[in-house]
């Protein structure tokens, strides 16, 4: 099953506000959301923890 993560949620895992993983997202530095529906934008957990692992790979 699918997990689906908020910019809210990430905000939180990241230690960020909300504005920052947009800008992120925006300057290609972060995968790009999925929109479910009409105001609900989501990112896939299985997406950002690929993510997370290659910034760790990378330092």
């Amino acid at each position: 099953m699918t997990t689906y993560l908020s910019d809210t949620d990430l905000a939180a895992r990241f230690g960020v506000v909300r504005q920052t993983i947009w800008r992120w997202v925006a300057d290609g530095r972060f995968p790009k959301p999925i929109k479910l529906s009409t105001g609900c934008t989501r990112w896939r957990r299985e997406d950002v923890e690929a993510w997370e692992a290659s910034r760790l790979e990378a330092a």
